[in-house]
This record gives structure tokens, C-alpha cells and sequence, in this order.
């Protein structure tokens, strides 16, 4: 039996103790639950510890605070990105789920994205409960430690270095799912991952973990950054050191005892000094240390544990209009700056290349070449790359394109990396604040969805994103090379080629 329909709190007791939620909307809510010891003090920049428990009941009622960062307000794309308050002691994760009975739903983790320096679980737009109300599924997302606190690489006085403790956490609170899920009414042997950008990167990442066995079962991969290769260890510890230096302390020593608004406030100044022009860069890159990480994300889903993992993964159609469309860097973007950017990819070739992409998109201009090319480049070469890997494989993979450009900002965006969200989710309402949604045709919104939320429910629940409202997705193959387009008419096309 559920919890009680009458606005009765629902308890659910995990292994670290009990926890009272709220009823809301015919849902059962848990708020701010603690998955692993709070990471300050000594345990700063450590690998996620297991929590101590508690005695009593614990209210989870309200989210915990969301890992520190900088939020840009007034964002033209997002509006903002990350909710506060802040706090070091942030490792905690929310449960969505439509009874706490044994009926062993589909659960759905989701990993937020951006860059690894902001977000949380707590955001409105990240809420589980489109998908646990539509999908009859158990959804749990959470903050994981971001920028300088989850991502600085440190070499230890005993000789050892850590690493991705942002993964550890990550590591932490998936065994929390499969520790205490079945106590929410979820099947621990039925996760879907979930992620996008930064979230799909470790997604990824994640699926290296698997023991003896498959980690989870399912992948969802959003916009993922697969030409972005991880950072060697050398390469980890030089970025900690330009760090050091940004933040005016001598010595790790000296960093540790630094208030975390100090460490965040320093992460501007490592992107203004690892930035260049035409490239999608972040401040802080995960580390192949081979040990939390032992291969570049994409191979964990081709070779290993995560090789039996069923995959859905795409991108948008303009990705990095995102970063380039608007941004006061490139406001009169000339050819000349393009060309050179292209000879990073195509060298003696570029201007060859810069003219097959002018080509493809009748009168553009040197900013939507740059968009086109940075976006195939980045993103959409690298995952058809790794859908045909997968299919060679005879591994089951579905991709798609999200194409339906937004009319924002005078339609400059098209349909640029993150648009796909509130689709997926299927919660417009939660994205008042996201300038980059302004004027678009709500009936065409809301039709396209509901076809790309329900696509996402079918895959979790049975591994196959089909559902009877939208046209046949057939899993990519290397005869067809099917990719699902959603735009203003959604249809699978075959052999998807680079602008």
C-alpha cells in the first residue's frame, strides 16, 4: 500500500535512519536527504564518506542547500542557473515517487548540468514530478560538489593524489538508490541515469562503476561533451596550481582553511585565464586518474560493464549559439576570426570547410558558421561517432536531433544547447524565468512536449523510446543510421550528416 491520500506525512525508514516527506499532488516528496557525510572540515576535497545516520526522524520537507557557486543573474539564455542558498554541507538528494509501497517502479536518476560549476537539484525546472506523476516512475536528482570544491586535483603528503571527488559523490548517491530505493517503491535493478551537458558527461562517467555487474540498466545522455577528453593528472595538478595563484594562497594548506565564497569567487579569474576565442571552455576539467576514472567517458559505454547499459542520446541543432550567439565577445564576429578558429580543426582545409558550411545554411553569416562548426565539432560529430561504435557493437542505441528553434532574441539562438530541457520535462511552467523561451508558439510547444516527455518515460520504463503518438524510432543502425528529429514536425530521418 502508498502513503496515505488524506495529506498525511509519509516516513519512509532508509538505512541511516527515518525520514517524514510531504504529500503534495498525489505524490510522495522527500527533500534534502543526506546520501553522504557533509564534505567540510577535514573532509574537504576528500572522497565522499558515508553518512553517520541520525536518531529520530529526519524532516525532509525542504531542500538542502545547493554546492557553492556563482549565479549569473540576468542570464539571456537561462535567466539564472542554480537556486540558493549554498553551503559546503550540500550532499543531499530529493525523491519524487508515487507511493512508498513495494510496487518496484522504474526510477529515474537525474544529474544536473552546468559545467560542473553550477546547478542544483533543488532548481524548479530540474523538480521530479512531471516524470513521477506521467510515468509512474521514482525520480531522484541531487547536488554533487561543483567548481573549485568538487573538481580542484590535489597531490596528498602520504605520496597518494585525489581526484573527482564530484564523482564520488556522484558514487555515493547512486548506492544510496540501490540501498534505500525499494523503500520509496522503486526496483534497484531498474535505474535509468540521467543526464544533460555536464550531467551527461557523468552519466557517463558513471557507467565505469559497475563492479561485477551493470551499473544501471539505462543511460540517457543530453548534449554530452564527448570531444571534451578528461585532464591527465599532470595536467589536473598544473590547473590547481594557476588556481593557487588566482586566489592569492601559497600553499594547499593555506586553501583549505579559505572560506568557500572566497574559493568561488576565484573561479572567474581561471576561466578569464583559460578562455579562448571560439572554443567551449570551462574552468575546471574531470581528471582521467585511473581510479575513479579509467577511461574517457564515451568507451564505458562500449567496452565493460556499461556495454549492456541501453543508451538514448543526442543533441541540439545549434548547441553552441548558446555560448557564441549572444556573447559580447562575438557581437561582430568577422570571417577572417572564423577561419582562423577553423584551422584548429581543419588546418590547410579550413577554408574549404568554412565554405561547405556557408553553403549549408543559405545566408550565413561568420557567427552561425562558427555555431555550425563548433556545435558539429563538439557534439554532434562525436555522438554519431558513438552511435556507430554502438551499432557496430550490435549495442542498442537510439539518438535523436532537437531542432525546433526559438524565436528569442530575433531567432539568432536556433535551437541551442539547453532548449531541449523543459521539453523533456515537460514543465514550461518552471521556466518563466528562461528568456530563451519567449514567443514560442505554445500549441507547437506543448504538442512536441508531450511527444519528447512521453519518449523519455517509454525509454526508462522499457528501454525503447517508442510510444503510439509519435512516428517509428528505430534504434541506430549501421544499415539505416536512424536519428529522430524533433521540431515542428517530429520524424525520423536517416544518414544525419554534418551541416
Amino acid at each position: 500500500m502508498g502513503f496515505t491520500q488524506d495529506g498525511t506525512a509519509p516516513v519512509v525508514h532508509t538505512r541511516s535512519g527515518p525520514v517524514r516527506g510531504a504529500a503534495e499532488g498525489g505524490l510522495a516528496v522527500f527533500r534534502g536527504v543526506p546520501y553522504a557525510a557533509p564534505p567540510v572540515g577535514p573532509l574537504r576535497w576528500r572522497p565522499a564518506q558515508p553518512h553517520r545516520g541520525w536518531s529520530g526522524t529526519l524532516d525532509a520537507t525542504a531542500y538542502g542547500p545547493g554546492s557553492p557557486q556563482v549565479v549569473r543573474e540576468g542570464d539571456p539564455i537561462l535567466g539564472s542557473h542554480g537556486l540558493p542558498p549554498f553551503d559546503e554541507d550540500c550532499l543531499t538528494l530529493n525523491v519524487w515517487t508515487p507511493g512508498t509501497d513495494d510496487a518496484r517502479r522504474p526510477v529515474l536518476v537525474w544529474i544536473h548540468g552546468g559545467a560542473f560549476v553550477s546547478g542544483s537539484g533543488a532548481m524548479p525546472n530540474y523538480s521530479g514530478e512531471t516524470f513521477a506523476r506521467d510515468g509512474d516512475l521514482v525520480v531522484v536528482n541531487l547536488n554533487y560538489r561543483l567548481g573549485p570544491l568538487g573538481l580542484l586535483s590535489f597531490a596528498q603528503d602520504d605520496g597518494t593524489e585525489h581526484h573527482n571527488v564530484w564523482l564520488t559523490d556522484q558514487l555515493a548517491a547512486l548506492r544510496w538508490v540501490r540501498d534505500n530505493i525499494a523503500a520509496f517503491g522503486g526496483d534497484p535493478d531498474n535505474v535509468t541515469v540521467a543526464g544533460q551537458s555536464a550531467g551527461a558527461l557523468s552519466t557517463a562517467a558513471l557507467a565505469g562503476h559497475g563492479g561485477d555487474g551493470r551499473p544501471f540498466r539505462r543511460a540517457i545522455l543530453q548534449s554530452v561533451p564527448l570531444a571534451m577528453p578528461l585532464a591527465t593528472p599532470d595536467e589536473a595538478l598544473a590547473r590547481t596550481a594557476a588556481y593557487l595563484n588566482v586566489v592569492g594562497a601559497k600553499d594547499v594548506d593555506e586553501l583549505r582553511t579559505l572560506p568557500w565564497p572566497r574559493l568561488v569567487g576565484a573561479t572567474a579569474g581561471l576561466l578569464a585565464s583559460t578562455m579562448e576565442w571560439g572554443h567551449w571552455t570551462t574552468p575546471f576539467v574531470p581528471v582521467l586518474d585511473g581510479v575513479t576514472a579509467t577511461r574517457q567517458p564515451a568507451e564505458n559505454l562500449l567496452d565493460g560493464p556499461g556495454a549492456d547499459i541501453d543508451v538514448l542520446i543526442g543533441w541540439t541543432a545549434e548547441e553552441t549559439a548558446f555560448t557564441f550567439a549572444l556573447g559580447e565577445a562575438y557581437a561582430s564576429t568577422t570571417k577572417e576570426q572564423v577561419l582562423r578558429r577553423a584551422r584548429d580543426s581543419f588546418g590547410d582545409g579550413a577554408a574549404e570547410a568554412y565554405a561547405a558550411y556557408e553553403a549549408a545554411r543559405p545566408g550565413a553569416r561568420p557567427i552561425d558558421v562558427l555555431v555550425d562548426l563548433t556545435t558539429d565539432e563538439l557534439l554532434r560529430k562525436p555522438t554519431l561517432a558513438f552511435a556507430e561504435a554502438r551499432a557496430a557493437r550490435g549495442r542498442p542505441v537510439w539518438t535523436y536531433e532537437f531542432a525546433l528553434p526559438t524565436p528569442a532574441h530575433d531567432g539568432r539562438l536556433g535551437a541551442p544547447h539547453c532548449l531541449d530541457l523543459p521539453f523533456v520535462f515537460d514543465n514550461f511552467d518552471k521556466w518563466s524565468h528562461a528568456p530563451f523561451l519567449a514567443g514560442m508558439d505554445t500549441r507547437t510547444r506543448d504538442d512536441l512536449a508531450r511527444t519528447v516527455h512521453q519518449a523519455w518515460i517509454s525509454f526508462i520504463r522499457t528501454g525503447d523510446p517508442n510510444h503510439p503518438a509519435m512516428p517509428r524510432w528505430d534504434r541506430y543502425d549501421r544499415r539505416s543510421r536512424t536519428t529522430m528529429r524533433f521540431d515542428t514536425v517530429t520524424k525520423a530521418v536517416s544518414r544525419v550528416t554534418p551541416h
